[in-house]
This record gives C-alpha cells, sequence and structure tokens, in this order.
C-alpha cells in the first residue's frame, strides 16, 4: 500500500482531491519505483488539483509534477536501489501519475541523480521551478549576458520562479531589478538579493513607442502578455529575454522594432521535456550557485492534505516562494 492524494471526477464534471491509501497495484507502469521523499507545488499542480487545465487526461489521478527520492526497485542498469534521484516535467503529473504520493512509478528516463550535497528536501524546495530559473539564467548567460554589464530585471519576482531567479542572479553578482505587484514582499525580496523594487503597475501597461530608453542588461520574464511587450522595448542592444510563464497573459501585444534596431533575443525556455545534459547541466549550477540559506527562506511546509487549498491559491497569485510537501506527514 501507499499514500497518495487521489484526484476524482464525478459525472457533472467536478473534481475532489483527497488523501487515500492506495495498493501498489494501482500505481502505472514504469520500469522504475521510487520512494518519494518530498515533492513540491507548481502553477501546473494548482490546476491538476482543481479545475484540471486541460492537463489531466483520465481520472482518477494523482497530480505532483515533481518529486525527488530514493530508487526502491529498477528495472534499468543506470540506477540500484538506494540511488537518489529528482523527476521534473515529462507530463508526469498530468498525463502520468504524480509525486503527490509516498510512492511513484515512472519511466527511468525521466530522472536525474541527485547531485552531491544536496537533499531531497532541497531539490523540491528548487523543484521545476528553480529547474526553469536556472534554464533561463544559462540561456542568457549563454547569450552573452555577464556580471557587470547593468540591471538584470526579474518579474513575477515573488513566485517560484522569480524568487529562485532574484537568489541565482544576485549569488552571481548580477544587480537584480525585481518586479512585484505585492508590496509586502520588498523585504523578502531584497534579502534574496533584489538591488531594486519595481511595482507592478510600472510595466503593466503598453505604450504606443515601440522602443524606451535602454534599461535592462538582461529579464527573466514569468509573466508574458503586455508586460513582457513593454520590456522588449526598454531592453539595451543585443541584449535577451528569458520567457518562463504567462501569468499576464498569452498573448504578446509587441512589434517586432526591438528585433530589429535593437537586436534584441526573446528566449523560450520550456523545462517538460528538456534533454538529459541540459537537466543534468542546470541541477548541477543549481548545487553550485544557489545559496541554501536563501533557498530556505523561501521555504513553506506543507502536508498531501494541504495541498488543494494551496492548488487553489497558487492559481491566484497568492503563494510566496516554495512550498515543500512531505507526502509521510
Amino acid at each position: 500500500m501507499f499514500r497518495a492524494l487521489l484526484v476524482e471526477k464525478n459525472a457533472d464534471g467536478q473534481t475532489r482531491a483527497g488523501v487515500q491509501e492506495l495498493a501498489d497495484e494501482r500505481l502505472p507502469e514504469g520500469d522504475l519505483t521510487v520512494a518519494v521523499e518530498h515533492s513540491t507545488l507548481n502553477y501546473k499542480d494548482g490546476l491538476c488539483l482543481t479545475i484540471g487545465g486541460g492537463l489531466v487526461k483520465s481520472y482518477p489521478h494523482v497530480p505532483g509534477i515533481d518529486f525527488a527520492g530514493t530508487v526502491e526497485t529498477s528495472e534499468d542498469p543506470r540506477y540500484s536501489p538506494g540511488d537518489k534521484v529528482i523527476l521534473t516535467g515529462w507530463h508526469v503529473g498530468e498525463r502520468h501519475w504524480g509525486g503527490y504520493a509516498t510512492r511513484a512509478r515512472v519511466r527511468a528516463d525521466w530522472l536525474v541523480p541527485l547531485p552531491e550535497g544536496m537533499t531531497t528536501r532541497q531539490a523540491m524546495a528548487i523543484g521545476t521551478a528553480g529547474f526553469t530559473a536556472m534554464l533561463a539564467v544559462i540561456a542568457l548567460e549563454d547569450h552573452g549576458l555577464a556580471r557587470g554589464d547593468g540591471e538584470v530585471l526579474v518579474t513575477g519576482a515573488a513566485g517560484g520562479v522569480g524568487s529562485v531567479a532574484v537568489a541565482l542572479l544576485g549569488a552571481l553578482g548580477h544587480e537584480v531589478v525585481a518586479v512585484t505587484g505585492r508590496p509586502e514582499t520588498e523585504a523578502y525580496l531584497r534579502d534574496l538579493g533584489a538591488t531594486r523594487i519595481v511595482p507592478r503597475a510600472d510595466l503593466a501597461e503598453t505604450v504606443k513607442r515601440p522602443l524606451e530608453a535602454e534599461t535592462w542588461a538582461g529579464c527573466i520574464d514569468a509573466v508574458g502578455g503586455a508586460m513582457l511587450a513593454r520590456v522588449l522595448g526598454q531592453m539595451k542592444y543585443r541584449t535577451s529575454v528569458a520567457a518562463v510563464g504567462l501569468a499576464g497573459g498569452a498573448t504578446l501585444p509587441a512589434t517586432v522594432v526591438p528585433f530589429l534596431l535593437r537586436g534584441v533575443n526573446l528566449l523560450g525556455i520550456d523545462s517538460v521535456l528538456r534533454p538529459y545534459a541540459d537537466r543534468v547541466r542546470a541541477w548541477d549550477r543549481l548545487a553550485r550557485d544557489l545559496p541554501m540559506e536563501k533557498l530556505e527562506a523561501m521555504i513553506r511546509p506543507a502536508t498531501l492534505a494541504d495541498l488543494p487549498e494551496l492548488g487553489a491559491a497558487i492559481l491566484k497569485g497568492q503563494v510566496q516562494g516554495r512550498v515543500v510537501v512531505d507526502p509521510h506527514a
């Protein structure tokens, strides 16, 4: 038997989530079984816990797009019982049962080894959000961002991706400007490494001018929509924006002028189907570059029973930092 948060859908299309004891025979197909030690909460998890958002293909379902734990059984020579592993992405927790359980069965191809010196709790404080933030930082670096180039903007800074991005960029020596619509998070963001705070309202509206003063040496954008369009027109010559989210909308009311006259790059960051080598590179960088004391300041502990309420809250933008789930609590 294992313990899991099971989401069920009734005949009226309404979903209900509750903690249940399930037989191991109900685990999905896979060549490897993991004893889950920690999971976390992302925006996608909020969707899967509530309305589904088109992500969940069949019910009943166990959400949780991330988990970390210890291999129990393995049919793949790359992993042996006792190995510590991380899973993020690959539509686990959406199409395939995920990490909101004490046990998970998955494909070995979807895993990466836990970096040396990192705990499973720390890995899930990072989770998909932090992994995505690291991919964004690497993309900006690969396109020329270097320490001393100027201010680097992070939008949606108090959220999961934004929090880790602020901490990473600050630790790497960048001048970090954090955009947030929640004034009460200013002290939190400064503690993470932000040198300046910009109210969301200052960037929330589009302007008629396709170009404004060259301001930012780089940007990690978790908002999209009108804010991303505005930021593109404020980027310095031949700099880049790494787009990681759409909290402000999926449409982009922008012009091509920043790309043509300033050589601005818009870099799309996908974390779901990222190749293995990219994943290992990002996790190794996280283990090396992310200050773990900053990470600890982001953590909000939770149990499986807490997740339905937290899932609704994250969809409303009401969750600060990183939720770490202990499925055994």
